[in-house]
């Protein structure tokens, strides 16, 4: 299939392995990285939560925070010249909402593959901004042998 893409690329992202294949695809497809906008969403912060209360945290602090991890998980050498974006909200009416703001031509997002009760518990953000979104979704699923294993994920040492 011959797509050349020539609006923004909207491309969600959580910082999982799933995320940076489906940023790895839309890199692949678009014809300048600086057309793909790299979506990361925070969740509202919860006015009983002791960094609120004792004000040590505010919006803005995670916003540039996470610009900050952003910047270091899509190095410039590996990705290409990405816009960076953090939004708040829920993350598939977020991205929706954004690729809509942009005239975005495709939305590619990661697929983490969850099912039964975890799906139920979790959701789907590739389902839901597959239903919200006005133009197309490309769907990235990790292969099998790609997927990291618990036994793979060490916890930091303390």
């Amino acid at each position: 299939m011959n797509w050349r893409v020539t609006h923004p690329v909207v491309v969600p992202f959580d910082f999982s392995e799933h995320a940076k294949e489906a940023l790895r695809k839309a890199v692949a497809i678009v014809d300048d990285p600086r057309q793909i906008h790299l979506l990361h969403v925070l969740p509202y912060l919860i006015p009983a939560e002791p960094g609120v209360v004792w004000a040590t945290i505010d919006d803005g602090s995670r916003i540039e925070h996470a610009l900050e991890n952003l910047a270091l998980a899509v190095p410039e050498k590996e990705f290409g010249k990405v816009c960076l974006d953090v939004r708040m909200g829920d993350p598939g009416q977020v991205a929706s909402d954004r690729a809509e703001e942009l005239g975005a031509e495709l939305i590619v997002v990661g697929s983490h593959g969850r099912t039964g009760l975890t799906r139920l518990v979790l959701g789907s953000v590739a389902e839901r901004v597959t239903r919200l979104a006005h133009c197309p979704v490309l769907v990235v699923k990790l292969l099998p042998e790609k997927v990291p294993s618990a036994e793979a994920i060490q916890p930091a040492p303390a």
